[in-house]
């Protein structure tokens, strides 16, 4: 007990950290800031343009630790047993209070030259990896090196991005946690359908007067694949591996009332992916911060218990589009003094290696959250989420909806003490599943840093 309260202490205790570092860090041009400020940022700015005297390196973090007070249950058959010896095949994880393990990300920001500047993210410690893995790294040109009116002309309104990167489908994947960077979040978790995938290709912006469209084009993978594939292996006799098309729209404007209106809509498709999968509902490497609730006890045979990282998706559903996927999402965003609205509709399609006919899926979450005071350090906010999908072990459709009510208090720009309640349910799994009848509830509590 002395250890876990003296790791929430030092976790809190960072908080001072980052005042004495950001008083040596250096101006990256057209980025979000990992603090407090960088809430409600969306696309990178395009108006940030710092003078370039050299080479230029930020160092940046955030740090999650949290306590979860939580309970689940369910229906489902074969759900019985007190101990891995004796669980049946559906019994639920058994699950008490407590410290989850702390989560931490690594931020390099570079500013290689005018207008251009490298990121790179590590996930230090996650649910799904305890061990350092790197998300990714990226090249951003907002000016090219290139002499002459039309190359001017185009860059004072052109973005474009280079590398391995977080794709920019929908605008969901800017207000999630993130592994160790929960600060952008006023909530615990993010959707039940959990859009977000790292991929490698590039993306290309136009941002003039409010309006904005992007074309991106990427691997569709998690990363680099050369491997040759069996036609065997897959259902559709296609071994084809094709590539992930994106395009996103919209339009964020400040009205002179001081209202911020932001529509936006993104497409995502990919024909085929013959190697290890497509990531877009199943692409994140740091899992949920909703510890082992709604997860089986036993995996295998003989029964054994399974390890936390193996279960470290609890609380989504992944609609198992692994072979084939279209998926369109609109966002509405509107915020108004201290008052935010945020509202999600999403529709998608496809099927797994090991299927022929498509499925579907589609989801909607509406979101309100209020900020107090002068420089909004205080927020209530209550969120509803809704999932309905075709599974490949279904016969029917599946709903899954969410309802969350949290409050947060940033102690400082860089520390965040937020608190949820939650509760969760699952309708019309079949008995056999072990999600019958499924349902959580309870009380997560979060101290977040970033910088």
């Amino acid at each position: 007990m002395k250890n876990i309260f003296s790791r929430f202490t030092l976790i809190m205790a960072f908080g001072a950290l980052p005042v004495a570092l950001l008083a040596q860090q250096p101006t990256i041009s057209n980025w979000r800031p990992y603090d407090q400020s960088g809430i409600n940022v969306f696309e990178t700015p395009k108006d940030n343009d710092a003078k370039f005297d050299g080479l230029k390196v930020r160092f940046g973090a955030g740090f999650t630790q949290q306590f979860q007070s939580l309970k689940h249950e369910n229906t489902a058959l074969n759900n019985q047993g007190n101990s891995v010896a004796t669980a049946q095949a559906n019994k639920l994880y058994p699950i008490k209070s407590g410290f989850m393990t702390a989560q931490a990300n690594a931020f390099m920001d570079v500013q290689l030259g005018d207008g251009i500047a490298l990121n790179v993210t590590s996930y230090l410690s996650s649910r799904h990896h305890n061990e350092t893995w790197v998300k990714g790294g990226y090249i951003q040109f907002d000016k090219l090196p290139f002499k002459g009116k039309f190359w001017t002309d185009f860059m004072n309104m052109a973005t474009i991005k280079i590398g391995h990167f977080e794709v920019n489908y929908g605008d969901e994947h800017f207000r999630r946690s993130d592994g160790g960077q929960a600060l952008y979040n006023p909530f615990m978790e993010g959707y039940i359908m959990d859009a977000f995938a790292t991929e490698i290709g590039g993306e290309v912006y136009i941002k003039k007067n409010g309006f904005f469209g992007m074309v991106g084009l990427t691997n569709g993978m998690i990363k680099g694949n050369i491997d040759s594939v069996q036609v065997s292996t897959q259902a559709d006799g296609s071994d084809k591996r094709s590539p992930s098309i994106l395009v996103k729209a919209g339009v964020d404007k400040k009205l002179d009332n001081g209202l911020r209106l932001r529509f936006t809509g993104s497409l995502y498709h990919n024909g085929s992916s013959a190697g290890s999968g497509l990531t877009l509902y199943g692409g994140d490497r740091t899992g949920s911060n909703y510890q082992n609730v709604m997860e089986k006890w036993v995996s295998g045979t003989p029964a054994a218990a399974q390890a936390s990282t193996s279960i470290a998706f609890s609380g989504r559903l992944n609609p198992g589009f692994s072979k084939k996927i279209d998926a369109v999402m609109f966002n509405a965003f509107a915020k108004y003094q201290g008052f935010e609205f945020f509202g999600t509709y999403e529709l998608a399609s496809g099927y797994s290696k090991s299927e022929t006919t498509t499925r579907k899926a589609n989801q909607y979450g509406v979101e309100a959250v209020y900020r107090i005071g002068a420089n909004e350090n205080v927020f209530l906010g209550a969120r509803y989420n809704a999932v309905k999908a075709r599974l490949t072990s279904q016969t029917t459709d599946v709903n899954v909806d969410r309802f969350a009510v949290a409050g947060g208090w940033f102690i400082t720009k860089n520390t965040l003490l937020k608190v949820e309640y939650v509760t969760q349910s699952y309708k019309d799994f079949v008995t056999s599943d072990y999600r019958n009848g499924g349902k959580f509830n309870g009380v997560v509590v979060e101290a977040v840093v970033g910088f």
